[in-house]
This record gives C-alpha cells, sequence and structure tokens, in this order.
C-alpha cells in the first residue's frame, strides 16, 4: 500500500511571535522544520505539540536553552535528507556530495527558493514580525509517494 505525501512545514524567523496563523498553517503537517532565530523556548513548545520538531540556532538564540540547539543539523524525513541552518553563509560541507536533498535556512526573513547542484535551497521567510516590506510567511514542503518534492510558500498574514 502506498503511503501518503508527507507535510514537512518549514519555518523561520519566529522572534517570539507565534502567530495564529502559523499554527493553523501547521497543523496536521507530519514534521515541522524550524530554521533559526525562535527568541524564545515558549515558541518550540508550542510547535513541538504539533508535530515532530528540529531546530537550529539562530543569530538572535540567547541562553542556555539556546545554547545547546545546534548551529546546522541534518534530519531524514521520508527518506529525504534535509539539511538545517540559520544563515547560508555557516553551512558546512557540500550537500549535492553528502547525498542532501534540501536546504532549510532563515535570517534574510526573505522567501526563496531555488535548486543549485541538484539541491532544493529554501528559505521560508519570516512567520513572526514583519520586516520592511518582507511578507509574513512560511512554505510547506510535500514528499510525494515517490519521492518527488514540492514546496509552497504562503503569506500568513495580508
Amino acid at each position: 500500500m502506498p503511503r501518503t505525501p508527507l507535510r514537512v512545514a518549514l519555518v523561520s524567523d519566529t522572534h517570539n511571535l507565534v502567530r495564529p496563523e502559523l499554527l493553523t498553517f501547521v497543523q496536521g503537517c507530519d514534521a515541522i522544520v524550524h530554521a533559526g532565530d525562535i527568541c524564545e523556548p515558549s515558541v518550540l513548545d508550542q510547535l513541538g505539540r504539533i508535530a515532530p520538531l528540529t531546530v537550529v540556532r539562530g543569530n538572535n538564540d540567547r541562553g542556555a536553552w539556546a545554547d545547546a540547539l545546534p548551529v546546522q543539523t541534518v534530519v531524514e524525513i521520508g527518506g529525504v535528507s534535509i539539511a538545517v541552518v540559520h544563515e547560508l553563509p555557516d553551512l558546512q560541507g557540500d550537500p549535492a556530495a553528502q547525498g542532501v536533498a534540501v536546504v532549510v535556512s532563515g535570517h534574510s526573513h526573505k522567501p526563496t527558493q531555488e535548486t543549485r547542484d541538484g539541491v532544493l535551497y529554501v528559505n521560508p521567510g519570516s512567520a513572526g514580525p514583519r520586516r520592511f516590506t518582507l511578507p509574513v510567511s512560511a512554505a510547506m514542503l510535500t514528499i510525494g509517494n515517490d519521492g518527488a518534492l514540492h514546496v509552497g510558500h504562503s503569506r500568513l498574514i495580508d
């Protein structure tokens, strides 16, 4: 029997603001990846009650709770290797050579998506406070039954 496609919520830069729109967006997902700038551990508590949570430390995450978070991590979800880092310049290694299919980063607050050397690079944007004229956003990575990847960015508020 084929498995159901997996839905992985990609979130970054909440800056201690967990909007109701974000909680609605992540409901029913199979996993959540947070690419840093969490700012308070209560954010992780809220998201972790919804789905398994993978997080990295951002440049604004400070204190003992944040020191325990990695700067970079790799998680496998549905057979897909996902590297997570807050700032792309901090990315260690060669994702393509290491079999990484997706790199998730944050920091810029700007939602982007591009493929380089066969690796999908996704910045979900900022789900927290609005910065300049950038949208408040998150992204959903869908891993198809055949391993195909699809990313959809969503504006959480207008």
